[in-house]
C-alpha cells in the first residue's frame, strides 16, 4: 500500500510556550511517514531549541506567516502538505485520517480538519464555545491539508495578506479540485486570554484585512464572513448549545460584540 510522505509544516516566533506539545501530537500520529518542517522568525526565546529536539527541518525565515509557510513548502519533500499553527495540538488519528481521505475521493486538492478551542479561563471558554458552532460550516472553514503540487500551482498563500490568509488559499484550491473534510480534530490552545486581548487582537487583523477583501468582496463565502446577521443567525441557530451554560453563552455574544465593533473600527481606519 502506497504511504505518501506528509510534510507539516509549522511557523514560529516566540513559541517555546506552547510549541513542545504540538511536536509531540504530531510525533505521536498513527501514521508515520512524516516529515517535519519549522520555519521561525527570528524567535528570541527557546523556540528553535525545542524545535530542534523533534524536528527534521528547523529553518529562520522573517516576515509574516503566510511567507513562512510557503517557504517551508519548498523546502518540503512530502507528497503532501499540512499547515500547523505552533498553539495547536492535533488528535493522534489526524494524518492518517487525511491520507485515508484522499484515497478515497478523486481529484482531491485540500481537506478541512475541524478545530476545537480550549484553554484557561472564562473568556477561554467563550471562546471554545464560538469555534463550535463553525464545525461543518463551509464558509467559516479553510482546509489546512494540501495536495503540494496544486498547492504549488496556485502559488500558496497569498504573502500580501496577514488576515483572511487561510480562506483566500482554499477559495483559490477549491478551484482546481475537491476540498475533502475528515472529522478528528486540532485543538487550538488559547491559554489564558482576557478581553482585552482578543478585541486587541481583533482590531490588528481586522486593519489586515483590506487585501482579502479586495479580492474576494464580490464572493458569498466572503459575504457570509463579513455580514455581522449571518454570525448572529449562525449563532442562534443552536440555542441549546449556545445556552446550556447561559453565563458562557452570554459572555461570548458580549465577546463577538466587541468584537465586531472593534474590527470594524480597525478595518475602515485601515481603508480611509
Amino acid at each position: 500500500m502506497h504511504n505518501p510522505l506528509v510534510s507539516v509544516i509549522i511557523p514560529t516566533k516566540n513559541s517555546e510556550k506552547f510549541l513542545e506539545k504540538c511536536l509531540e501530537s504530531i510525533k505521536n500520529q498513527t501514521y508515520q511517514n512524516i516529515e517535519l518542517i519549522v520555519v521561525d522568525n527570528n524567535s528570541t526565546d527557546k523556540t528553535k531549541e525545542i524545535a530542534q529536539k523533534y524536528v527534521d527541518k528547523v529553518f529562520n525565515r522573517g516576515q509574516e506567516r503566510s511567507a513562512q509557510r510557503n517557504f517551508g513548502v519548498e523546502n518540503s519533500s512530502g507528497e503532501y502538505v499540512v499547515i500547523i499553527d505552533s498553539d495547536m495540538e492535533l488528535n493522534e488519528n489526524v494524518i492518517e485520517s487525511c491520507v485515508k481521505k484522499t484515497k478515497s475521493l478523486e481529484n482531491i486538492a485540500g481537506i478541512i480538519i475541524p478545530e476545537e478551542s480550549f484553554g484557561i479561563g472564562f473568556w477561554a471558554q467563550c471562546k471554545k464555545l464560538e469555534r463550535s458552532f463553525y464545525v461543518g460550516v463551509d464558509w467559516m472553514e479553510a482546509a489546512r491539508f494540501f495536495d503540494k503540487n496544486i498547492f504549488e500551482e496556485v502559488s500558496g498563500y497569498d504573502e500580501n495578506m496577514v488576515s483572511g490568509e487561510d480562506w483566500d488559499l482554499s477559495q483559490r484550491i477549491e478551484k482546481e479540485g475537491k476540498i475533502g473534510r475528515i472529522n478528528d480534530f486540532i485543538y487550538h490552545n488559547e491559554g489564558k486570554i482576557g478581553l482585552f486581548k482578543i478585541i486587541k487582537k481583533k482590531f490588528y487583523y481586522a486593519g489586515e484585512f483590506t487585501n482579502y477583501a479586495g479580492k474576494n468582496k464580490d464572493s458569498k463565502r466572503f459575504k457570509k464572513q463579513t455580514r455581522i446577521f449571518s454570525r448572529y443567525k449562525l449563532f442562534f441557530s443552536q440555542p441549546k448549545k449556545l445556552f446550556k451554560n447561559p453565563i458562557i453563552g452570554i459572555g461570548m455574544l458580549f465577546m463577538k460584540t466587541c468584537e465586531f465593533v472593534f474590527g470594524g473600527a480597525g478595518y475602515f481606519m485601515e481603508k480611509n
